[in-house]
């Protein structure tokens, strides 16, 4: 009876986990332009574009400390290439920058004119990774006298079987 019991727990533990694992998210580590580094003549808007931040996720930028820095700042300054007094700057050469907030970040390099020569990044960190897309279903179904509308009958009578099958386990 004992085992019978595990078995059924067993089943609603493994039902449960399908139920719920697409909503548990695992933070991400974002290596800023990949192997390129955090460096000039890079397309920092591109890299981005293929990328998905969210909230927990950490950015790193690699550099060589005697070439480049990283610089934070608001959008304003950004655009303007402008380094304020207030602004966040990290020079390690491995900064690694924790996304805890979901809304635009803006970065520069504040090195020479390297922000006006485009090492610059802008992303937008989400609260939430959004949903994966559903596949669409058919517009029509075929018709059961048709090669795939049989397959679709006989899958439909497997999965009947199948589960007749499990309740009649979990019932022994």
């Amino acid at each position: 009876m004992a085992s019978k019991q595990m078995l059924i727990v067993a089943i609603a533990a493994a039902a449960l986990a399908v139920a719920f694992l697409p909503g548990l998210v695992v933070a991400s580590e974002h290596v800023v332009s990949d192997d390129k580094g955090w460096a000039l003549y890079v397309d920092y808007t591109a890299w981005a574009e293929t990328k998905q931040f969210v909230v927990g996720d950490t950015l790193v930028f690699e550099y060589g400390t005697a070439s480049h820095d990283l610089v934070e700042v608001g959008g304003p300054d950004f655009l303007a290439c402008n380094q304020p007094d207030n602004a966040a700057v990290w020079t390690s050469g491995l900064d690694r920058v924790p996304l805890d907030k979901a809304g635009p970040r803006w970065f520069f390099c504040g090195t020479d004119q390297h922000c006006e020569r485009g090492m610059k990044l802008k992303i937008t960190v989400l609260e939430t990774a959004p949903p994966a897309p559903q596949p669409k279903p058919p517009l029509v179904a075929p018709p059961p006298s048709s090669p795939a509308g049989k397959l679709e009958a006989g899958f439909g009578e497997a999965a009947a079987v199948v589960t007749a099958l499990a309740v009649a386990m979990l019932v022994l």
